[in-house]
């Protein structure tokens, strides 16, 4: 897949971007304090003192909060440095008590690593991660409560997070948007993160700046603050990647800032000038040791790590017979993925994975149902397709009994033998439902035997209406063949 080439009046344009995404850990308390990181708490509620950065306090670095970010950093393949340390970074702002936030800057806990990407068009593109590093969360400002006051909640101030910063590799939206669900996708497999960007729980900051077509180096770029949706992603980095063609084609410059996107009129707008490391007067934090880790820690971790999407995708492909488009589907979310696996478990895979894209998704679309919530069980999926795999039921047959299946939550053996569904492969009674369609329409039988033999399609909807759907249309299909010769 090529990048998004803008056309500007000078020549043509493309877009360079990397991102920071800024991803709350799971773990039961913040990473410096025992304070609870329960998400929906009354404002205020889980605040220890150094959260609220009452003088005095000392932080004490929860060691999940390491585990969980060495388990990341081995699922962006990427390499774990075993020593790390802490650094203060100060600005002042309402909802950062401290005056400074904990984080890593000279020696992060993980270093450069790839997520491959699959586009589109069927190609795939290895995505270059530069660090990753952990760091405590900022309070929540909320401005929308009084016309005159800010209010501030720190049940937030203190969560870990760990900050994934990317190389400049994208060239699209299209691709930051794969890289997104990927990233998130890999951070619920190994459950560090749970990527609810409605929540607030996966924050993205887009770095973007354009180029002539053809040009080396990068030009002066700008970030976007807080992005909170894939979507709202996309359209940012090409709202913005136009705004830098317009400011340079009429004899501008850009100046490097920090910028906010607007969903509502989908446009940037400056926030305020962009701040640079020296601005944050960066110094080593006094009160916590550096971080090192051994290579017993990192192999236990290793032994613990879970199968992959991009694993996973490979065995279904090779193993199971799927396509690697439908491998990527099933495979980008982990429920889903076990829930396919349990269906599939002795049935005919490739049919299951139809089944389950298809008749399966739109039911719990129609429903508004969560996978956790649906009335068909894996296991019934399953057992549904080797109804139709064995002949018991035919293909239409089967979309009636998953029908009532979705409405009953019934097994469709149960369902087959209640409503008397079982196919007819008996050639005998085929047969004679056969005899009584040719012998009832003399003029067709006569246009078939002359050339008109399209009229096979017309002759078989006729016997499967005469049995009421169960005959095997297969054999329908042969038996007619030969009788109407």
């Amino acid at each position: 897949m090529s990048g998004l080439i803008l056309e500007g009046k000078t020549g043509k344009w493309e877009v360079i971007c990397g991102v920071e995404i800024h991803c709350q850990i799971i773990s039961k308390s913040k990473i410096f304090s025992g304070a609870s990181t329960h998400y929906g708490s009354d404002p205020n509620q889980n605040v220890a003192f150094i959260d609220a950065g009452m003088p005095g306090m000392l932080p004490s670095l929860n060691e999940e909060c390491v585990h969980q970010a060495v388990k990341t950093g081995l699922g962006l393949n990427a390499k774990i440095n075993k020593y790390s340390e802490f650094s203060r970074k100060n600005y002042f702002y309402a909802d950062l008590p401290q005056g400074y936030q904990i984080t890593q800057f000279r020696y992060p806990i993980v270093g450069e690593g790839t997520v491959t990407i699959s586009l589109p068009d069927g190609s795939t593109k290895d995505i270059g991660i530069e660090r990753m590093h952990i760091e405590q969360d900022a309070g929540k400002s909320i401005h929308d409560m009084a016309p005159d006051k800010s209010f501030i909640d720190l049940n937030r101030a203190g969560v870990g997070l760990m900050e994934i910063v990317t190389k400049p590799d994208f060239r699209a939206p299209e691709e930051v948007g794969a890289f997104l669900r990927k990233l998130r996708s890999i951070l619920r497999y190994l459950e560090t993160c749970d990527g609810n960007m409605d929540e607030g729980s996966m924050r993205c900051d887009v770095n973007v700046s354009v180029r002539k077509l053809g040009e080396e180096g990068f030009r002066t770029r700008c970030e976007m603050k807080n992005v909170n949706s894939v979507k709202f992603v996309m359209q940012a980095i090409e709202n913005e990647a136009r705004r830098h063609v317009e400011v340079y084609e009429s004899g501008g410059e850009i100046v490097q800032e920090t910028r906010k996107f607007d969903a509502l009129s989908g446009q940037t707008k400056p926030m305020r000038k962009k701040e640079f490391a020296h601005d944050y007067r960066y110094f080593p934090e006094p009160d916590l040791l550096p971080l090192v880790l051994d290579d017993e820690y990192i192999n236990r971790i290793k032994s613990e790590m879970v199968e992959l999407p991009d694993a996973k995708m490979a065995r279904y492909v090779k193993d199971l017979g799927l396509t690697p488009y439908d491998a990527s589907v099933i495979c980008e979310n982990k429920e889903v993925a076990a829930f396919y696996e349990k269906a599939a478990k002795g049935h005919d895979a490739k049919k299951v994975a139809n089944w389950l894209m298809g008749d399966f998704f739109a039911m719990l679309n129609e429903k508004k149902l969560e996978l956790k919530d649906s009335p068909i069980s894996a296991e019934n999926l399953g057992r549904l397709v080797e109804l139709v795999t064995t002949n018991v039921i035919n293909g239409k047959t089967a979309k009636d009994v998953f029908a009532l299946m979705a409405e009953t939550g019934d097994n469709p053996e149960k369902i087959v033998e209640e409503k008397g569904l079982k196919q007819v492969t008996d050639t005998g009674a085929i047969e004679a439902v056969i005899d009584e369609v040719i012998a009832a329409n003399p003029d067709n039988v006569a246009a078939y035997r002359a050339g008109k033999t399209a009229l096979m399609g017309w002759f078989v909807g006729q016997v499967m209406k005469a049995s009421k759907g169960k005959a095997n249309p297969g054999m329908v299909n042969q038996l007619l063949s030969k009788k109407l010769v």
